[in-house]
């Protein structure tokens, strides 16, 4: 399979050509899904997706000695959250399996 982006509607194709379902209902089903792991992680809750893998909001630390990359100023950066994502088993044994043939 060629490398490059696989986006929601090639998602919303690809479970299409599998099931017959419709693609409004796939869509819907996805946005849906989409939105019950974002309202669980901004609860601060892990998510967790057996033979995929892990999401979970952390919060990294303010920091006062920070600098922009584009300008050099220096700047202060607040606490905030971040999410994080921990491949599950099956996901890191299916990708190390890739390899570049070229």
């Amino acid at each position: 399979m060629p490398a490059g982006k696989f986006t929601k509607a090639d998602i919303i194709d690809a479970i299409y050509e599998k099931t017959g379902l419709s693609r409004t209902e796939i869509r819907s089903s996805i946005d849906l899904f989409f939105d019950e792991m974002k309202e669980a992680l901004l609860r601060r809750q892990v998510i967790e997706l057996r033979g995929f893998g892990t999401f979970e909001v952390k919060v990294r630390k303010a920091r006062q000695r920070a600098r922009n990359p584009r300008t050099g100023e220096n700047i202060t950066i607040r606490s905030h959250g971040s999410v994080t994502f921990r491949a599950g088993r099956e996901l890191k044994q299916a990708v190390w399996k890739i390899h570049d043939d070229q």
